[in-house]
């Protein structure tokens, strides 16, 4: 089933990447053709433009993205081209052009970050990138003039700034595996020896583009949420008990809340967005009422304003030491209580307290049963 619901989503990506290019996709640049010149903001804070890069004789730029999984994929690829050859003079440059506005949250499944300014600094330090990360989501005027198909798309040009080689890095997108061609390395070390580059162009696989012009696409996405039932279902200990053993293949994430609690209601979003990034995967977000049994009308107003389509839950009885004992004997009683928990019941993490939901995300995206790569 875990191997068919990953499937499932990269034909999803793929259809996404169809439509995006039969609308979008602008000309990619010939062979031969002279680079076209930017002026983008790194995540260093400096600025650059070809100039930046003048004293290197080969320069080779790739258009990449946070989010893709494919682009986090060959992440440390394009920190090992950038220093194995940075003492021959080649640099290497990433920019991301997508434009933030027009993601959805269901194409962030792979992933703790989206394709903002803020978050391409974050994943640059996170990743510690040895190279310039450029951003161009704003107007994305490089992407249309460079042309890239997906992300990652590498450009490499000579001395000249003449573009001789652009297409995949190589051709094994997943980290754990070994490429039998390395076009980008052998058009690299082609170009150090003077030499024409044996194949010019490739076909590039990866995420679509995420041109401007489907912001349209996230207003539809808001909108069908709407339409998604919300329920709100009794629970008994016993039906809490067998939530925590986890006897699913998912990995699940309980929120223990309350309509009189405010830091509940105020994280409470920050779930639906997890919820709505990861429900495709071997995920799932349960919510359990901390509310009195007769509080279930108000509860379930409140879930219907969040668009919580996930599972929802509301303990049947007032005791609330039994829910908490129940839940975790290790929980001390406050709320919000949160656990996150493997298949088979094991809890991998738990807050009492408001969550960190860039520290959830990426608790999520990286654990086994999840993770970054399909």
């Amino acid at each position: 089933m875990r191997a068919f619901n990953k499937m499932m989503f990269v034909i999803a990506l793929c259809v996404n990447a169809f439509v995006s290019h039969a609308a979008e996709q602008p000309e990619t640049l010939k062979i031969g053709a002279q680079a076209p010149d930017f002026n983008l903001p790194g995540v260093d804070g400096k600025r650059y433009s070809l100039k930046s890069f003048a004293n290197a004789d080969i320069l080779a730029i790739v258009f990449t993205c946070n989010h893709c999984p494919t682009a986090q994929a060959y992440e440390d690829r394009i920190k090992k081209l950038t220093s194995d050859y940075k003492a021959q003079k080649v640099a290497v440059v990433a920019i991301s052009s997508n434009d933030p506005k027009a993601i959805l949250l269901d194409e962030l499944g792979y992933t703790d970050m989206s394709d903002t300014y803020d978050e391409m600094k974050s994943r640059a330090r996170d990743m510690a990138y040895n190279f310039p990360y450029l951003y161009d989501g704003d107007d994305q005027k490089v992407a249309l003039a460079y042309g890239p198909v997906a992300t990652p798309h590498i450009f490499i040009f000579d001395k000249a700034r003449k573009l001789q080689y652009n297409g995949r890095i190589d051709d094994v997108e997943k980290p754990t595996g070994t490429p039998k061609n390395l076009d980008a390395k052998n058009a690299i070390e082609a170009l150090l020896a003077g030499k024409p580059v044996p194949v010019a162009t490739t076909k590039t696989f990866g995420c679509s583009m995420k041109w401007a012009a489907k912001e349209d696409n996230v207003k539809k996405e808001q909108a069908a949420w709407a339409k998604e039932p919300v329920t709100l279902e009794t629970i008994d200990e016993a039906g809490l008990k067998e939530l925590i053993q986890n006897k699913s293949d998912k990995l699940r994430l309980i929120n223990v809340w309350a309509t009189w609690c405010g830091p509940c209601v105020t994280e409470f979003p920050d779930f639906m967005v997890m919820h709505h990034m990861y429900r495709r995967r071997d995920f799932e977000f349960i919510s359990i009422s901390a509310d009195n049994p007769d509080k279930k009308d108000k509860a379930l107003k409140f879930l219907q304003g969040k668009f919580a389509s996930n599972k929802n839950y509301i303990f049947s009885i007032e005791d609330k030491y039994k829910l908490i004992e129940a839940v975790d004997p290790k929980w001390q009683g406050a709320l919000p209580y949160t656990i996150l928990v493997e298949p088979g019941g094991k809890i991998v993490y738990s807050q009492q307290g408001p969550i960190d939901p860039a520290k959830m995300k990426r608790l999520i995206v990286e654990n086994k049963y999840v993770g970054r790569y399909y």
